[in-house]
């Protein structure tokens, strides 16, 4: 990547981040639980919402990252399981969302707009859905391990609530791993390849459809 692809991958990295974060404290908000508004994170600020080690991971591998866990306290929730879910489905929706928002000026009026304005909505549009599906998978931090509490049985509640307190760690170790080690190995990334596909079934669908 050169310098110029750095600056729009950064800048939609940015962007993109922040509409993923601040929608998580919206929808906590809306829901009852003003812990992530005191704590600034309903900001449009990026910077209040950027996770080195989630963003790090993102710039090296240009497919998957995080952002900076949202506080939630699920007690200020009515049902603190249903509520801290549809929470977390709040930051992939969002990115999906900005998605479709930005592939509309893309398809019907690029041709009108500045180069460098297109290739930024380019890049939003493709750092977008990356983000959201990779945060999908319901590995801890990530925004899928909070969904997944909606369909487990109850009486996995307990162990499920280790899972999501002890998870990260394995989780980074297992990301690390695959993307630098296993691929050496078996010659691919299985998350690299998975979302990658994912990505481009996702792209067709918002491309086709609008």
């Amino acid at each position: 990547m050169d310098v110029f692809g750095f600056l729009y991958f950064l800048v939609a990295l940015l962007a993109t981040l922040t509409v993923h974060e601040s929608s998580h404290a919206m929808v906590a908000y809306y829901l009852g639980d003003p812990t992530a508004k005191m704590r600034g994170r309903m900001s449009l600020n990026p910077i209040a919402h950027l996770d080195l080690m989630g963003s790090l991971v993102f710039i090296l591998t240009q497919r998957i990252g995080w952002g900076k866990p949202v506080p939630i306290n699920p007690a200020n929730f009515k049902n603190p399981v249903r509520d801290s879910a549809l929470t977390a489905l709040a930051g992939p929706m969002s990115n999906l969302i900005l998605a479709f928002a930005v592939v509309l000026p893309w398809k019907y009026l690029g041709d009108y707009m500045p180069r460098f304005l297109l290739t930024e909505l380019q890049y939003i549009f493709h750092v977008s859905i990356f983000l959201g599906i990779f945060n999908l998978f319901p590995f801890p931090p990530l925004d899928g391990s909070k969904i997944l509490g909606l369909i487990i049985p109850k009486s996995w509640h307990r162990g499920y609530m280790r899972y999501l307190m002890g998870g990260m760690k394995y989780f980074v170790a297992i990301i690390l791993i695959d993307v630098f080690i296993l691929k050496d190995f078996i010659g691919f990334s299985i998350f690299h390849t998975t979302i990658t596909y994912l990505h481009d079934l996702v792209s067709a669908v918002l491309w086709l459809g609008t």
